[in-house]
């Protein structure tokens, strides 16, 4: 068999899928390169279509030093330190990749507190699919629609192809190399329930894209033997608007007030971190531990003067506004008295200078040490009107349980790669505890282009054992 005759099946189009698919194309051999997405054309890319895509890089060209080190210690150093490593070696020419093919990228600021710095494709996500897609069909790939990938078709252990499905027509379509790179199982009721239990398949997609997220491309490898790995009762998840209705509409100025539950209590310690330090935590504790599976940032006027405070936060949907507490837990539906109750502790524990107030770092402004539970941060009386009101509920954005994978993206079975097979993005499990934030698209590229041009190194392999293999016609 010719090289021209080798085939690689990229499975999902988001930001793993293309930087594999493009990579692969552009390697510099005759090779077919095969996409495919279970979605409508108008509505692929998966998670990265509807992010703002973020990459935890001091600038396109360098990581901070720290990098590795602050992923093992977001992993709880359950992570793999060779993995994080490669992501660090590969993500500045990895972006000055994508740069070629047209995308800009910014430095965004980071919420309303300092956080780890972070550049942003410039039109985020939905210009990544869009301009990663286009260069892609210019390569010459071959991009199919509607196609929903079902199993995976095996020779003597290696990979050699996919069954996919349209409808109720199922076609095997045979590969040299497969990359997976079609996301976790947020979007599949069943798998939410086997992991993380009672109420999990309820719990709100944070994207329309994560629906499309059902851990096809994980049940297709582990019933050929992978290796499982990632943290399997974890997700990453963020508190948003439960009013609004669009996409990812976050709420993160919770820190700067007080939250309570439908009780009006308070139950946990706003103040306790940085956003990104806080929010997956209380995202899932909302849903799993919350009556109704809400809660409610309150706030005062005090918020409104914080400068660009209204980058903290994504709704569209004002906050509730009242003259007075009652009058606030009435149109929210709480217990009035409680919430006075809480709120008047709660400012009675506000014993510090308000002029120390500073949004933009962890400001040590603690609450009084008898208050329950605590303030560490930020806590500064609840007392001018008009009071605020955001109603929360906690949408995931991805799960963290998936495939084990070396640094050189090839999909592990009993610790050995399965020839044949790759895999990037959220479909890899390298995540525990806390998904270090903004990587998930940084290691989705990265990864994905190494998992592309390992695919080409497999079809050569092929190609020169073909060749060797090829009995010999001369004399």
């Amino acid at each position: 068999m010719n090289l021209a005759s080798r085939h690689i099946v990229v499975i999902g189009q988001g930001a793993a899928g293309l930087a594999a698919t493009l990579a692969a194309a552009e390697e510099g051999q005759p090779i077919r390169v095969t996409l495919i997405d279970k979605a409508v054309e108008s509505e692929a890319g998966g998670n990265t279509r509807w992010s703002p895509s973020n990459m935890r890089m001091a600038a396109p060209d360098r990581v901070e030093p720290s990098f590795v080190q602050d992923m093992l210690a977001a992993t709880q150093c359950r992570g793999d330190e060779t993995y994080f490593r490669r992501l660090a070696e590969h993500a500045p020419e990895t972006v000055a990749w994508i740069a070629s093919h047209g995308i800009s990228f910014v430095q965004p600021p980071y919420y309303l507190a300092k956080g780890p710095p972070r550049i942003q494709p410039v039109g985020g996500g939905a210009a990544l699919v869009r301009t990663l897609t286009r260069a892609a069909r210019d390569a010459s790939v071959a991009i199919l629609y509607q196609r929903t990938a079902e199993e995976l078709i095996v020779d003597n252990g290696h990979v050699t192809g996919v069954v996919v499905s349209a409808g109720t027509v199922r076609e095997a379509i045979h590969a040299d190399a497969v990359v997976l790179a079609c996301g976790g199982f947020q979007g599949h009721k069943g798998m939410m329930l086997q992991h993380f239990g009672r109420g999990a398949d309820t719990m709100r997609l944070i994207s329309p894209g994560t629906q499309l997220d059902t851990g096809d491309g994980i049940r297709m490898a582990l019933a050929i033997g992978a290796d499982r790995a990632g943290d399997w009762n974890a997700m990453h998840a963020e508190p948003v608007d439960a009013r609004d209705p669009k996409s990812a509409p976050v709420v993160l100025v919770y820190p700067y007030g007080i939250v309570v539950d439908r009780s009006g209590r308070r139950f946990f310690d706003e103040g306790g971190g940085l956003v990104h330090e806080t929010w997956e935590w209380f995202a899932r504790d909302i849903h799993f531990n919350r009556t109704g599976a809400i809660a409610y940032a309150i706030l005062d006027r005090r918020l409104l003067q914080i400068p660009d405070y209204r980058r903290a936060i994504r709704s569209d949907v004002p906050p509730v506004e009242a003259g007075g507490i009652a009058e606030l837990a009435q149109l929210i539906g709480i217990d009035a008295p409680m919430l006075a109750k809480t709120i008047a502790d709660y400012n009675a524990a506000c014993i510090g200078d308000p002029s120390r107030f500073d949004a933009t770092r962890l400001d040590g402004l603690a609450a009084a040490s008898s208050l329950k539970p605590p303030k560490s941060n930020w806590a500064r009386a609840i007392c001018e009107p008009p009071f605020l009101a955001y109603p929360l509920v906690g949408a995931i954005a991805y799960t963290f349980g998936g495939l084990a994978t070396d640094d050189r993206a090839r999909v592990l079975r009993a610790r050995n790669p399965i020839p044949g097979l790759y895999a990037a993005g959220e479909i890899t499990g390298h995540f525990h505890a806390t998904a270090p934030n903004s990587v998930s698209v940084l290691r989705a590229l990265v990864f994905g282009r190494i998992a592309g041009r390992e695919a080409v190194s497999h079809c050569m392999i092929l190609r020169e054992a073909d060749r060797t293999a090829r009995p010999s016609t001369s004399e």
